[in-house]
């Protein structure tokens, strides 16, 4: 079965080119346009791993990962934070509300998938 991956970004381009780049990759993509939604994606299709946008309409991203890292239910669920956002206050954040790991946009796509294929412990 390959791994479900949770898309959540706002930016429907970027969205759109990533989601082509994993799926070539044998992963089964899902996207999230704002945070409420991500939430419902979550419960219905119990993603492997989240890849998670900061700045995103109705909830952010903080609140969305602090949400499910405070759920014993999705608490195992790794998520990415994926934000052009680069303060060292707003990794900090990110760290508070449990987040696994921390990519900067604009991004190195190899240095995405190889953080994906860590935390998803794949080829160990």
């Amino acid at each position: 079965m390959p791994k479900k991956i949770l898309l959540v970004d706002d930016e429907k381009d970027l969205v759109a080119t990533v989601s082509f780049r994993l799926e070539s990759k044998g992963y089964n993509v899902v996207t999230s346009y704002d945070g409420m939604d991500a939430l419902e994606k979550v419960k219905k299709v119990k993603p492997d791993l989240i890849i998670l946008d900061l700045m995103l309409p109705k909830m952010d991203g903080y609140r969305v990962c602090a949400l499910l890292k405070k759920n014993a239910q999705y608490s195992a669920i790794p998520i990415i934070i994926f934000t052009a956002r680069a303060e060292e206050s707003d990794v900090a954040l990110t760290k508070e509300a449990g987040a696994n790991a921390y990519i900067t946009k604009p991004f190195d796509p190899d240095v995405l998938l190889a953080k994906i294929k860590e935390l998803l412990k794949e080829g160990q």
